[in-house]
């Protein structure tokens, strides 16, 4: 789940710690307590995995050692080369509470594997970790929201009595939520790196996973050979105002670069009015409509209003991906919103492997949401989008009603410990796309900054989680691999964003 633009002072402003402190103190959890890695099978998911598996054994509760054991699912890749170097690449996965084990194969097929062996490791709370955070609840309610006003106050309090309903039932299996966070996963990793009995090892998060990383680096630096970070979310910045801030810089990208192009710019002029005028006119007077999903299957009411506009657009990918955005207004300027409906029916369905909402909102309501307000969230997009509804602007993207959802969630707040900058010299690679609407690329160099030995490096026409969708970025991150101190990144230099969808000018009445 994850989540800039033109205000990196701004955010830097409005951040209740100062973004470039100084550590505090470590007075969160440590490795070395009772955990132990025992091989097992590998876990039953939709590909099989081509390695050997087990779990990693830990304390749910570090500084209650009496407490309950938890067990992460741990996969480990065989190096495709016949010499393979000593040092892994492990794997931080994206959400919070994001399918580890489903990336293996996009990690495989980028290449990650190919020198090093690949460690892939569920994070506590997450899909094959026992327990599994997973909440049925809140995904009977997102299938159900296709159909729903987005930000309407009635399809709030449906969100958050089914975030109630899974936090209740959670708690009373004797799950302890305030144990689901950053510095307890960045714990496991430190434990799992000495379970394995291996000396150094290379790190690689993307999205959130990035955020851990950039914990695990500032907490437990001891093995760590390099750190690539993909879809960079920096910890000491990321809150919920944040992501209208990422929103405003991926969306104003794709336009420039529709901009750029001659015929894109022919065909669609003014693309930034464009999406204005229709946010407006969806909020005031929202679409209802009965469409088959993009994958197939029976037609589902979707509602199009102006806060499902922005999202489809923040997501820019999967059943709307960025090279037909321009596309897509256009026709729902001219009265066919089938395109953008479809893509916003994609979300009825069931994913094979749900995310675990018990860790994304234990992360979210304890690091990211504290310290702002409702109000800030307002301004916040005010600034991104003036002119825009506030009705739309009030939610931050992707996570709507949060501080609601957080109210009936209640795990303490973490920032003090969690939203702290990461000051390392361990050699760094810093990769970004430039269409990014979550994590929009200005942070990558911002994360930069307190990283001296970092190279930094932004893909044109390239969304979130990076290096499965780019050949450059893949080539880079092996020359990084092979090389920290002296990548070779000179394909990125002659990239350009693809072609737009152009679809044919209506006929003149």
């Amino acid at each position: 789940m994850a989540l800039v633009a033109a205000g990196l002072a701004f955010l830097g402003a409005v951040a209740p710690t100062p973004s470039t402190a100084e550590s505090p103190p470590l007075t969160g959890p440590r490795p070395g307590g009772p955990a132990r890695f025992v091989p097992g099978p590998c876990p039953e998911a939709p590909e099989q995995i081509p390695g050997r598996c087990g779990v990693l054994e830990v304390p749910e509760n570090r500084q209650h050692r009496g407490g309950r054991t938890i067990k992460l699912a741990v996969a480990i890749i065989p190096a495709t080369s016949t010499k393979p170097a000593e040092d892994p690449v492990v794997f931080m996965e994206g959400g919070p509470g994001g399918d580890a084990i489903g990336a293996i194969p996009f990690l495989i097929d980028s290449g990650v594997n190919r020198d090093r062996d690949l460690i892939v490791m569920t994070q506590r709370g997450g899909p094959y970790a026992e327990p599994y955070l997973a909440c049925p609840e809140i995904d009977r309610f997102n299938a159900s929201a296709v159909g729903l006003p987005y930000d309407a106050p009635s399809t709030g309090r449906l969100l958050v009595r089914a975030a109630k309903e899974c936090r209740d039932r959670l708690t009373a299996d004797g799950v302890r939520l305030s144990s689901y966070n950053t510095t307890e996963n960045a714990a496991d990793f430190a434990d799992l790196r000495k379970a394995l009995g291996i000396e150094k090892w290379n790190v690689y998060g993307y999205s959130y996973g990035t955020d851990l990383a950039l914990t695990y680096l500032r907490r437990h630096p001891d093995g760590v050979r390099t750190v690539t970070i993909d879809s960079v979310v920096p910890p000491q910045i990321v809150s919920l105002s944040w992501a209208w801030d990422s929103a405003q810089e991926g969306i104003n990208t794709i336009f420039a670069a529709c901009e750029a192009q001659p015929s894109c710019k022919s065909r669609y002029p003014n693309l930034s009015r464009t999406l204005t005028e229709q946010v407006r006119r969806l909020e005031a007077n929202p679409l209802t409509l009965t469409v088959q999903p993009p994958g197939g299957g029976s037609p589902v009411k979707v509602v199009l209003d102006g806060g499902t506009l922005v999202n489809l657009l923040v997501t820019n990918g999967g059943a709307l991906p960025a090279a037909v955005v321009p596309a897509a207004l256009d026709e729902l300027a001219r009265g066919n919103p089938e395109r953008l409906a479809q893509a916003q029916a994609a979300g009825a369905g069931t994913p094979d492997v749900p995310q675990a909402y018990g860790l994304t909102h234990s992360v979210v309501c304890a690091e990211w949401a504290p310290g702002f307000t409702k109000s800030d969230i307002l301004e916040a997009g005010r600034r991104a989008f003036p002119g825009w509804p506030d009705t739309v602007l009030a939610h931050a993207p992707q996570l709507p009603f949060q501080y609601d959802l957080c109210r009936v969630w209640n795990v303490p707040d973490r920032t003090a410990i969690q939203r702290v900058t990461t000051f390392s010299k361990v050699p760094t690679l810093i990769i970004s796309g430039t269409f990014d609407a979550k994590t929009g690329a200005s942070w990558g160099p911002y994360a930069g900054r307190t990283l001296p030995r970092s190279t930094a490096v932004q893909i044109p026409g390239i969304g979130h989680f990076v290096v499965p969708q780019s050949p450059c970025a893949q080539s880079v991150l092996a020359s990084f691999l092979a090389r920290p101190t002296s990548p070779d990144t000179r394909c990125v230099a002659g990239l350009a964003p693809g072609p737009f969808t152009i679809t044919p000018e209506p006929e003149r009445a």
